[in-house]
């Protein structure tokens, strides 16, 4: 049996993918937008992501929904991994295990996840995510175990302004 490799990206190529990765985090996935993350550092080193308090996504006046956490830890983890990711592997990245600890309550107006890839593997990549609150203090801690495979549908096209109604 024979076995067909992809054919290496170069350098370029490689940079405009994670590009459009970066802009897809922020503006092309419709549930990001809406929560209002948005995408303050994306390279290879790690990704971090601020996420903006809103009353109409939280269970407490001034603290935000734990969900909304884990949602912004699983979107920051997989964005780490995207971040320095040899798209010669694959572009279609699944979220394969979500671990957060909860160490303190989130409180507005912002937090802030900071995430770095750990370790890559051939399809199998594992990141660590703290997210803080404005004052620094941590009051989460995730791993976010994904796998990258295959070629997602859509890659390089162009990224709409808002997912908004009426933006």
């Amino acid at each position: 049996m024979t076995v067909t490799r992809p054919a290496p990206l170069s350098e370029q190529e490689q940079r405009d993918l994670r590009t459009w990765f970066r802009e897809h985090w922020e503006r092309g996935v419709a549930f990001n937008w809406d929560c209002g993350m948005r995408v303050r550092r994306w390279d290879p080193d790690g990704v971090e992501m601020a996420l903006p308090y809103s009353e109409r996504l939280t269970a407490h006046d001034g603290v935000f929904h734990g969900g909304l956490i884990s949602a912004l830890i699983d979107t920051a983890g997989g964005g780490a991994v995207m971040a320095g990711h040899d798209f010669a592997k694959g572009s279609r990245l699944s979220t394969v295990s979500l671990s957060v600890q909860y160490l303190a309550p989130a409180l507005a107006p912002e937090v802030v996840a900071h995430a770095r890839c750990v370790r890559r593997g051939g399809r199998v990549h594992f990141s660590e995510v703290e997210v803080r609150t404005a004052d620094g203090s941590a009051c989460a801690r995730g791993q976010v175990v994904v796998s990258v495979s295959g070629q997602r549908s859509g890659v390089l096209t162009p990224i709409p302004e808002s997912h908004h109604k009426g933006a």
